[in-house]
């Protein structure tokens, strides 16, 4: 477990019977694994002049609805087995039995994490490009995504995290993206569990017929919790001149929560 998930006054104990710096001075990590020293996203001067040829995503982008209209295709959903199938048939009943409401651990406030995030309506999506990374902010629950441009591999046991270890290259003017170390607690969509296998690529680029539309090309596997792989494209519009508001889900939270810290329900 790293230090800083540790409680504050147990990780000062511990830095204090190591020996450890003085608290305040500067830290010095080794490169991520295949980064060399003195080089990656955390050596980006000398190296924007190559962001000029990387496609043009600037703005802010909205997903197209892509909600039931008349003769329109459904949306495919993820095939589940074993205790994932068990699981969201289990769902489903109560939703059924009690006006489609359904318990939740989780508080409502949470943020929905990878990668049902990068299919949220309403909330645009911000695109930032840097040397050795490319970083998206998400109104929603004012998130902020980091894909790792520079040549560094996935972490060998990464902590489960809402956004998972996102390791990119650029084919041409396509990201593709390799994300795993989603947090199994999450959903693929609602109702939908993975396991610690969840394994999700993305391929991103400007539609070559409209460049003002975004596509995301996202493929899912699990051994685990999907009989097949999943696949499936969120599209996004762009507003050139568009920006991110300020979103404060906590402001308005108001579920209880319990001596055990689980979240209750009125």
């Amino acid at each position: 477990m790293r230090l800083a998930a540790i409680a504050p006054l147990a990780a000062l104990l511990l830095a204090t019977a190591a020996g450890a710096q003085t608290l305040g001075a500067a830290t010095k990590s080794p490169p991520p694994a295949g980064v060399k020293a003195g080089q990656g996203a955390a050596y980006p001067k000398g190296h924007y002049a190559s962001l000029d040829k990387l496609p043009d995503w600037g703005g802010v982008w909205f997903l197209t609805f892509q909600g039931a209209v008349p003769g329109a295709v459904a949306q495919p959903q993820p095939k589940l087995k074993g205790e994932y199938l068990a699981r969201h048939d289990a769902m489903v009943a109560e939703a059924k039995a009690n006006n489609g409401v359904t318990k939740r651990e989780r508080s409502y406030c949470s943020p929905p994490g990878m990668p049902g995030i990068m299919r949220l309506a309403q909330y645009p999506y911000e695109f930032i490009f840097a040397p050795g990374r490319v970083t998206i902010n998400q109104e929603a629950w004012m998130q902020t995504r980091t894909i790792w441009t520079d040549g560094r591999k996935h972490q060998d046991d990464p902590d489960p995290t809402y956004m998972g270890d996102s390791i990119g290259h650029w084919e041409g003017d396509t990201l593709v993206v390799d994300t795993i170390g989603i947090d199994p607690a999450l959903d693929i969509a609602t109702g939908y569990g993975h396991s610690d296998k969840f394994h999700l690529v993305e391929r991103i680029h400007l539609d070559p017929k409209d460049h003002d539309m975004l596509v995301n090309e996202m493929t899912m596997d699990d051994p685990e919790a999907l009989a097949e792989p999943f696949h499936t494209t969120a599209r996004y519009r762009r507003d050139r001149y568009g920006q991110l508001l300020e979103f404060e889900c906590s402001q308005n939270d108001r579920n209880p929560v319990d001596a055990s810290g689980n979240t209750t329900f009125k």
